[in-house]
């Protein structure tokens, strides 16, 4: 079982579409999938119209519930998801006093058994339930938009995970830079990915994702783009990705 932090602290940068979408890719090829929305705004719950529930991973992180009690089955995507709520924002603060906070998540996800890959979809900054995030976690996937200021960030990404990797978790990896909503006409993309590739070791993905409206509409319908417009750009470009992605993580 492999937990894949999606991390960016950027917001906007695709992390919830990437979870999403890579999710649902990977349990069309037969994986079985959870997705945990560890960011109080809870956009990849909404965004898989899950409305209702009887418990978040707020709940799970305190110890009221076993993990396995608060997931959800969504038949039509073939995966599961833990939800959020906006009540984890307080509930970060709570496990803040608590000693070892940074192994909280872990702990509470020991019993999880049956999947091939706990994809987490992380805060948009580097909070504790981040750094929870990137203790659990094997492998680290980010989210990038090609432009200058989606570049000034990534010195911030890349040096708080080499700093996890040292300080709390020695098999962290950085699997990739995914580029998101590409516009293969434009000159800088290609600029900020040739300064990426010679000035981080960090490996970009052959895929990208483009720009696309279907992807934009695919939540207010509660649904992944590959489920609800298998023939628009973004599900082929995440289906590419997704393909890359089982290569490439082994």
């Amino acid at each position: 079982m492999k937990f894949i932090s999606i991390v960016n602290q950027k917001g906007g940068t695709g992390k919830t579409t990437t979870a999403i979408s890579l999710g649902a890719v990977l349990a069309q090829k037969g994986r079985k999938v959870l997705l945990i929305d560890l960011d109080p705004q809870g956009n990849l719950s909404y965004s898989l119209g899950i409305n209702e529930f009887n418990h978040t991973i707020g709940d799970v992180l305190m110890g009221d519930v076993a993990a396995k009690e608060a997931i959800v089955h969504l038949k039509e995507e073939g995966l599961d998801i833990i939800p959020s709520s906006i009540d984890l924002a307080n509930i970060e603060i709570s496990i803040a006093q608590i000693e070892e906070r940074e192994l909280q998540l872990k702990k509470t996800l020991t019993g999880l058994r049956k999947y091939d890959y706990v994809l987490i979809d992380c805060p948009p900054s580097f909070s504790l339930l981040a750094v929870n995030s990137l203790t659990v976690s094997n492998q680290v996937i980010i989210p990038m938009q090609m432009t200058a200021l989606s570049l000034q960030g990534l010195d911030l990404i890349y040096s708080t995970i080499v700093q996890i990797k040292s300080n709390l978790n020695p098999k962290l990896k950085i699997l990739g830079i995914l580029p998101v909503m590409v516009d293969k006409r434009r000159k800088l993309s290609n600029e900020i990915k040739a300064y990426i590739e010679e000035n981080f070791d960090i490996k970009m993905f052959e895929s990208s994702i483009r720009n696309n409206v279907k992807a934009a509409e695919a939540p207010s319908f509660g649904k992944s783009v590959i489920n609800y417009a298998p023939s628009s750009n973004s599900a082929k470009d995440y289906q590419a990705f997704g393909n890359e992605f089982l290569l490439i993580s082994k």
